[in-house]
């Protein structure tokens, strides 16, 4: 393989060998490297170094000096389709009309799908959604000789909430402290930093605010050390604690779909979809499944990719629970809850070139609008669900899928073509 000269080295990698062994490090390059030309040239270097060509990652509109605080050695962007679903009627208090959602995806059938779910609920007069929690959390743990201390350690932490919050606030402008939560576990204390973050998901913000305080928790009662991360706050993962709330926004939203509604759109009724809910009910509990949905994950995953959000939180957010009920005269009531919904509209990767344009479809740039990004998100997940759950119920899903998800679908003729 040809080898290049090796591109100057600067910044905190200054010092460090060309070379690890026999293998190259990553080029950083002036000023790690964020300017559109050393962009290229990295990319030019992992080309050569791998063999493969990169035309479609270095064909990108961010500006590359936006990306420094988002990414480290840039080489260009990705590419995702994004396709726009819609409309949903949105009936919350703090999304109030009609939308059409981004969703960025290569699942075929899944926009189709979550499609076919928002005019079901447009036509049976559109979906409530409400935020009864918003807030975030850290959980850090503080070893002790022995229970007892751990006792006394959770018994006087509250005395101190104000030292404590007056430390932790003095860190950010936006992240205020709101309570603690002390879990006594054996001889140690997990300590719940429960914090309001305005419109960002604000983690980093937390953990720097929460490490001042627990600095002063040291050097001021018995604890003697700390680790700022105990697991318990389920950062990025599934658990059930995640059920109750507290992680990002509890959110739900529902709707009750008229029978004619439901034949005419969903080609069900609401006992077959009760039934089938009931039925797949139990296979979620025999396999352990933390709440019950069909496919949350989908949805979140395509808005939060579209919309700039951190995807990896689709592990904590798409933790909840579906019901499908009868509601009397035909109707059907559906519901979602997402109890740790974490969605942001400030900060992150929301502020930059597709995220923000996406955003901003919906109305949810900037300061502001995380409530109303948190409705529409659960609007556009129960969507999704009465459409999976119809599919199921009608047995129809194979055929969607086969319609609208293969590599190479045949044509689809407009409505009422041949």
């Amino acid at each position: 393989m040809m080898m290049r000269n090796k591109p100057d080295l600067e910044g905190p990698v200054a010092d460090a060998p060309p070379r690890l062994g026999a293998v190259e490090l990553v080029p950083r390059l002036k000023n790690q490297g964020y300017s559109r030309e050393l962009v290229a040239e990295r990319r030019r270097w992992l080309e050569e170094t791998s063999g493969c060509e990169l035309p479609h990652v270095g064909s990108f509109s961010i500006a590359s000096d936006e990306m420094r605080g988002n990414i480290e050695n840039p080489i260009g962007a990705v590419q995702v389709p994004v396709g726009v679903a819609g409309p949903v009627l949105v009936d919350g208090e703090h999304a109030a009309g009609t939308f059409y959602v981004p969703m960025a995806t290569t699942e075929g059938a899944l926009v189709r799908s979550y499609e076919r779910g928002m005019v079901t609920l447009t036509k049976a007069g559109g979906a409530a959604s409400r935020v009864h929690i918003d807030e975030n959390r850290i959980s850090p743990v503080f070893p002790f000789a022995d229970i007892e201390q751990a006792y006394e350690f959770c018994r006087d932490l509250p005395g101190h909430l104000a030292e404590i919050r007056r430390e932790a606030d003095s860190t950010t402008r936006h992240g205020k402290l709101l309570r603690l939560e002390c879990r006594p576990v054996g001889r140690q204390a997990i300590v719940n930093f429960c914090y309001a973050t305005g419109d960002a998901h604000g983690m980093n913000m937390i953990v720097k605010a929460t490490d001042r305080a627990c600095r002063w928790i040291v050097d001021n009662t018995a604890a003697s050390s700390y680790q700022i991360f105990s697991g318990y706050n389920s950062e990025k993962r599934a658990s059930g604690v995640l059920l109750a709330g507290g992680k990002g926004k509890k959110v739900t939203a529902g709707a009750r779909i008229p029978g004619r509604v439901l034949r005419a759109y969903l080609h069900v009724d609401a006992e077959q979809m009760a039934e089938m809910w009931r039925h797949t009910l139990t296979g979620h509990l025999q396999a352990g499944v933390l709440g019950y949905n069909g496919h949350y994950a989908n949805g979140l995953t395509a808005m939060f990719i579209a919309c700039g959000q951190d995807v990896a939180n689709v592990a904590n957010s798409a933790v909840g629970i579906t019901t499908f009920e009868p509601a009397g005269d035909g109707d059907l009531y559906a519901s979602v809850t997402l109890p740790s919904l974490t969605v942001a509209t400030v900060g992150g990767g929301t502020g930059q070139g597709t995220a923000r344009e996406c955003l901003g479809v919906l109305d949810c740039v900037g300061q502001g609008k995380a409530l109303k990004l948190a409705e529409i998100v659960a609007a556009t997940v129960l969507a999704g669900e009465l459409s999976m759950g119809a599919a199921i119920a009608s047995g129809e899903f194979v055929a969607a899928h086969e319609a609208y998800g293969r590599n190479r679908p045949e044509p689809i003729a407009p409505e009422g073509g041949e």
